[in-house]
């Protein structure tokens, strides 16, 4: 397949892994920012095959696996009021708010399909929950049903953010008063500067992640390196996308030269799409933002100008209930996603937490470090 099959050649692939190995003088810890590069790099088992030189360390890169409990939550408790319907993305379907194992104790028992504390688990409830391709399908659901209340789950990086930023405008044209927005976005770039900022940090270079800089562009991580003296190398997704990033790392860090380097420049330029950034900055404000596993992020997220505040679902409905979130330690998402352990170090890793029974976002999402972990590294299953 055109453009899919020239960046999966074993050959090239085969080159770059000996180029790696040769330049390489230490083993440098690396770490993907996206979860779609996290399951390329297991996938293709470029992480096994470079680990005599290279350790691959996955970080927050999932916007699902980061979406606070306390949004989850919320969503729940909208879904199970008469007249609202949650529309949202498959992939957050079965996220836990609450701990799964606290919820499965205060509920009935659930089939294995639904994970406790999740939007499925209020689906089974009575929660009216539809599952959505694109924001644009949210507005039009509010369209077709007029005496509902409408709430589409906005979550993402600012790879999603223009999407739901269309919808918004769309449905403020159309003058839909039955459509709102639970935004949860968050923000690439200030998780990356919180995990540089900890006095524990130990990684040596980053690989960003293509799609995000497609619409960022890649200058907005020149300060970063320049502050942190680590490179910042963008990627794709492929195979030699991903060992041209690593080979381009190595050599920076061997030459003691950091910078920012695009080696996605098929799909990403310095200044990102400004049709796309206008849009963004005409519908959303940065803020600060709760993260799952990092708490509060100075600028870590996004929420809706004063102009959409009608759209907010959040002001709409207001307060429903005191959410009591229990933060317990079951789940040991915060230090996965922040690099401190790998999937298979949490001691429920491929006993207490699979794909099918999980206690954290990590192993629920398709681009959740845990999941990739259980499906491309066998060997890890169980400890």
């Amino acid at each position: 397949m055109k453009y899919l099959d020239e960046f999966r050649d074993p050959q090239l692939a085969r080159r770059l892994i000996d180029d790696i190995q040769e330049r390489a003088t230490r083993r440098w810890k690396i770490m993907d920012v996206c979860g779609g590069q996290t399951h390329s790099l297991l996938k293709y088992g470029i992480e096994s095959t470079l680990e005599n030189c290279v350790e691959l360390i996955h970080g927050p890169g999932c916007p699902v696996c980061v979406t606070a409990p306390e949004t989850i939550e919320y969503a729940k408790h909208l879904a199970l009021l008469p007249n609202v319907i949650i529309a949202t993305f498959g992939d957050m379907l079965r996220v836990p708010g609450f701990s799964a194992s606290e919820v499965s104790q205060a509920n009935p028992p659930l089939t294995s399909s639904v994970c406790p504390g999740s939007l499925a688990d209020a689906r089974t409830r009575g929660g009216q929950i539809q599952i959505v391709y694109s924001p644009l399908d949210a507005v039009e659901l509010a369209t077709q049903n007029p005496k509902k209340q409408i709430v589409f789950l906005a979550v993402g990086f600012e790879t999603t953010v223009p999407a739901t930023a269309l919808a918004a405008l769309q449905a403020e044209q159309l003058r839909l008063r039955n459509f709102s927005l639970l935004v949860a976005h968050v923000c690439v770039l200030p998780v990356m500067q919180v995990l540089v900022g900890d006095p524990n940090c130990e990684l040596n270079a980053f690989l960003a992640a293509g799609h995000v800089c497609a619409v960022s562009g890649h200058d907005i991580y020149r300060a970063l390196v320049s502050e942190s003296g680590l490179p910042v190398i963008v990627t794709g997704f492929e195979p030699l996308d991903l060992l041209a990033g690593i080979r381009c790392a190595v050599e920076l860090l061997e030459s003691n030269n950091p910078q920012v380097v695009n080696c996605y420049s098929r799909s990403v330029s310095s200044q990102g799409n400004r049709f796309a950034q206008d849009v963004m900055a005409t519908v959303y404000k940065q803020v600060d933002r709760k993260w799952r596993g990092f708490g509060t992020i100075r600028g870590g997220g996004l929420a809706l100008r004063e102009r959409f505040a009608e759209m907010d679902a959040e002001k709409r409905f207001g307060t429903i209930l005191q959410i009591p979130i229990v933060h317990q330690e079951t789940c040991r998402s915060g230090d996965v996603m922040a690099g401190r352990i790998k999937p298979h170090e949490c001691e429920h890793f491929g006993r207490g937490c699979t794909p099918d029974q999980p206690l954290g976002a990590p192993m629920v999402s398709n681009e959740g470090a845990c999941s990739a972990y259980y499906r491309y590294a066998p060997q890890t299953k169980r400890n």
